[in-house]
């Protein structure tokens, strides 16, 4: 009798322990499915934006950091919901005592706490919605990362642009300044216009050598992104992504409060502390110890003597007794404001982000409304313009100084063009950062851009 009561025992612990190790498989199994099929990306001459995103989700240690520590919140689930470890006791009669059956020699024995009604479903609930937390957090980091991949790719893109255009203006110049010369020469034109055109290449060539300068900063920006050493060299962006954003500042308004990872996040926490005040009410409630005892018994003095010998088992129930109410209601009290405090905090997040919104929407939309007037109409007037400064020149019509300030202007123009459209790509990124939305999902029509942006583009890919 006392083999099967052990057994029993031991097979009931055995058991829970290996379902509560099964739960813990499942959760990792889960997570680890996250992170499976992935394959690894080589950044190289040929590689988009999408690219350097899911090599950088894939290297980034920031975002493994925050992957690991959902990873490790939802290992605190099953740990909430399992029983508390078995209690053994085992008991040495330094004196036997003395029985009609025999003397008892040692006492074993072996005990389980169980919490009243709902308390581990309560315990497991809290820490489901603290995983669920962590997982807001780790979606948060990813979207950070990616905000900050797309913010180093749109800036390293306008700067090739800019280093490109500006070399096509060194170009431009230097041909005007062989033709000013000619004039010179010729006894057509002042020597001023050879000066003037020296003066303007040399603060061209300043500008590029700023521009130039530049690009080891801003790879360096990139590659800490992607987990990279900062000196590892990187090619110039070939493409930029054009989408088309249509959707209205109200859509995105209500995005942001539907998918914003930051929101999402103090919402769990708002459930949380909501489970932890239905468990500081249990507090008033007993927890029961279920035991069994078993006493090892000696054979009598008299053979004779009925159930000589006979070994002793004994059921145990006990419950603690929940009688400081002062303690149980401070409990109570504290959850409430713990609550209290995660609904302000949610409150207060909501509106700060949607003011930050409110301004990253009026970037964007002057961001595009610049990309249309410079890429529509200013470049296409500011060529224009520079080549009838030229004929003009050429006529004896226009004065050099006049052909010059045409250049810079065109030359103004066409930066501007390229920083309005990083601008545009940058505040998208950020748009989708606090949305938590893709908004940019659909290729944007194709412009009736000048050609000769195609022409510096294709310099660009030359040089590099």
């Amino acid at each position: 009798m006392k083999r099967r009561a052990n057994s029993a025992i031991l097979a009931a612990i055995f058991l829970a322990a290996s379902v509560s190790s099964a739960q813990e498989q499942r959760h990792s199994d889960t997570l680890d499915r996250d992170t499976q099929g992935g394959k690894p990306v080589e950044i190289g001459a040929k590689s988009t934006l999408q690219d350097y995103l899911r090599h950088a989700a894939l290297n980034n240690a920031g975002l493994k950091a925050a992957f690991n520590r959902w990873r490790a919140a939802v290992e605190r689930i099953p740990q909430a919901k399992s029983l508390p470890d078995p209690r053994f006791n085992y008991t040495y009669y330094i004196e036997e005592v003395e029985t009609r059956v025999g003397p008892q020699r040692q006492k074993v024995g072996i005990a389980q706490m169980f919490p009243w009604f709902g308390k581990l479903r309560l315990k497991g609930n809290a820490m489901a919605e603290a995983a669920a937390a962590a997982r807001q957090e780790y979606e948060k980091a990813k979207l950070a990362l990616f905000y900050r991949v797309k913010v180093a790719y749109y800036e390293y893109w306008y700067l090739a642009q800019a280093i490109a255009v500006t070399t096509e203006h060194i170009r431009l110049v230097a041909n005007m300044e062989g033709v000013a010369r000619t004039r010179f020469k010729a006894g057509t034109a002042p020597n001023s216009s050879v000066v003037q055109a020296q003066v303007e290449l040399g603060k061209l060539d300043d500008r590029l050598r700023t521009l130039e300068a530049l690009r080891r900063p801003i790879v360096a920006k990139l590659n800490a992104a992607l987990n990279r050493s900062t000196q590892l060299p990187l090619p110039w962006p070939t493409a930029l992504p054009e989408f088309a954003a249509s959707f209205t500042d109200a859509q995105a308004m209500q995005w942001l409060t539907a998918s914003n990872p930051e929101l999402r996040r103090l919402d769990h926490l708002v459930l949380k502390e909501e489970a932890g005040i239905k468990l500081a009410k249990k507090a008033y409630y007993p927890d029961i110890s279920l035991g069994v005892d078993y006493v090892d018994t000696d054979d009598a003095l008299n053979p004779a003597t009925p159930d000589s010998g006979k070994d002793p088992v004994m059921a145990m129930v006990s419950v603690n007794l929940p009688i400081w109410f002062g303690k149980y209601r401070a409990e109570e009290r504290e959850a409430r404001l713990r609550m209290t405090a995660a609904e302000q905090e949610r409150g207060d997040a909501g509106k700060r982000l949607e003011a930050e919104l409110e301004l990253v929407l009026y970037h964007f939309r002057d961001a595009e409304r610049k990309v249309d007037l410079y890429g529509d109409t200013l470049v296409p007037k500011g060529r224009q313009s520079l080549d009838v400064a030229r004929q003009g020149f050429e006529a004896g019509n226009v004065t050099f100084i006049s052909l010059v300030d045409a250049q810079r202007l065109l030359l103004e123009f066409q930066l501007a063009e390229r920083l309005a459209r990083s601008n545009r790509g940058r505040r998208l990124a950020e748009i989708e950062m606090l949305s938590g939305n893709e908004v940019g999902t659909e290729p944007a029509r194709r412009r009736n851009e000048s050609s000769e942006t195609e022409r510096i583009e294709h310099n660009t890919k030359e040089e590099e």
